[in-house]
């Protein structure tokens, strides 16, 4: 069996005394150093009269605090230690986090802290500005949602956060106040809801100091929570949004299981035999053999108890349900027989290849550790690669059988569906039920 050097599994926890937790993962062969603080916030634990205040939030906070008065002061005190702040909100966490010479983590922490605990939300009309052009990106000219992943989300969970939008809609966005900021902030960024992972050229014992110090910025609060969706769907469930472009965009998408099931590790590996390069079953099936479109990409999104497998393509109009069917028929093959013994030899050494390679990457490490602490589902590149090896042939095939059930499948197409196309993706799902 393939196997990791020790260095993989180093890692130490510190639990603070307000509840947040610090993580050091040394790798001494880098020549950087990396912090990362992991906020357990997002759309997922938003109301609809909410939606979106997490993303806006994340925007205003690089906008200053008392020591660093502007966006420009916050941006250049980051960059004068050799790194860059970096930001991003998704469904259920959100990440602070730079990357900087190994002589300036302490500083780096320390202005983390500064300008993620205490913001001072200045120029919050100009950055409403910035965020309503974004949300425009997934609109059409008549301000429908078109983005086939937003519309795909709604559709699979109706009346549930999951299925709001990360950025939310222009009317929530400019409806934001400053009470409302600090509310929201208050609740998520304290305590239960924090971990921070310092990784790269450190030492332990002076990298769980410096995270120490950083949380010291946040008060003690309790774990944010969100109810889980239900399963309440019997049969497939299809939406076609009309909209003018060059090209269908395709989401054929599969209620899967959440990121701490008995099913996780098979999925893992089925996953990889459908795509992951362009030798695989999906690429090769759809691109390389039929030329039915450019590119065409499966993904899993998974939660802390529930997930989604994502087939994504972008298709001439007319090749919709075409191509709609020969996914479908993939997936009845893999429940049917599963993967080829090739297929998952090589799925279970790319596997083992990335985790190794991941040991050259800060950040990568420092997200691997950060998430998992924060969802309480932490795994090592050790255990992960374990767990690739132990998921069996017969594994694999039942968790496909179960995976490709028409109670789980949800398929959006955003595009010109005229012709007739339409009722023949219609009918090609109705057939494969």
């Amino acid at each position: 069996m393939t196997t990791l050097p020790a260095l993989a599994t180093k890692f130490e926890i510190r639990e603070h005394a307000r509840g947040g937790r610090v993580v050091a993962v040394p790798l001494p062969h880098l020549h950087r150093a990396h912090i990362g603080l992991y906020v357990r916030t997002g759309s997922r634990f938003e109301s609809p009269a909410l939606s979106g205040i997490s993303h806006f939030l994340e925007h205003m906070l690089y906008r200053g605090t008392k020591k660093l008065a502007s966006a420009h002061d916050v941006n250049l005190a980051f960059e004068r230690l050799g790194g860059s702040l970096y930001a991003a909100t998704q469904v259920d966490w959100a990440i602070y986090s730079v990357s900087m010479p190994p002589e300036n983590l302490a500083a780096a922490a320390k202005l983390l802290a500064d300008v993620v605990a205490h913001p001072i939300f200045p120029d919050m009309d100009i950055e409403k500005g910035i965020v309503c052009e974004e949300i425009l990106e997934d609109l059409d000219d008549e301000g429908r949602q078109v983005d086939a992943d937003n519309v795909s989300r709604a559709l699979i969970y109706p009346g549930h956060p999951l299925g709001l939008t990360i950025t939310g809609t222009e009317k929530h966005v400019k409806s934001f106040t400053e009470k409302m900021l600090r509310t929201h902030h208050d609740k998520h960024y304290c305590g239960e809801n924090l971990v921070v992972v310092v990784s790269g050229a450190v030492e332990t014992a002076a990298a769980l100091d410096i995270g120490e110090r950083l949380l010291d910025a946040f008060p003690a609060g309790a774990r944010v929570d969100s109810p889980p969706p239900l399963r309440d769907q019997s049969e497939p469930r299809v939406e076609l949004v009309e909209s003018i472009g060059s090209q269908t965009e395709l989401r054929v998408c599969f209620r899967a299981f959440a990121e701490t099931s008995r099913e996780r590790p098979a999925l893992d590996i089925l996953m990889r035999t459908i795509d992951d390069g362009m030798s695989t079953r999906l690429y090769h099936r759809m691109c390389d053999s039929q030329g039915l479109c450019y590119d065409v990409s499966g993904s899993y999104d998974g939660y802390e108890d529930d997930g989604v497998v994502d087939f994504s393509a972008g298709v001439a109009h007319a090749r919709a349900a075409r191509v709609t069917r020969e996914l479908l028929e993939m997936m009845s093959e893999l429940a049917k027989s599963g993967p080829t013994r090739e297929e998952l030899d090589k799925a279970r050494a790319r596997r083992a290849w990335d985790l190794a390679s991941m040991q050259d990457s800060a950040e990568e490490m420092g997200s691997l550790f950060g998430t998992g602490v924060l969802f309480r589902r932490l795994l090592t590149p050790r255990q992960l690669l374990e767990r690739a090896y132990a998921a069996s042939h017969d594994d694999i095939v039942d968790v496909a059988r179960e995976l490709a059930k028409p109670e789980r499948l949800n398929v959006v197409a955003v595009g010109i569906l005229d012709g007739g196309e339409g009722k023949r993706l219609k009918a090609a799902i109705k057939k494969w039920s």
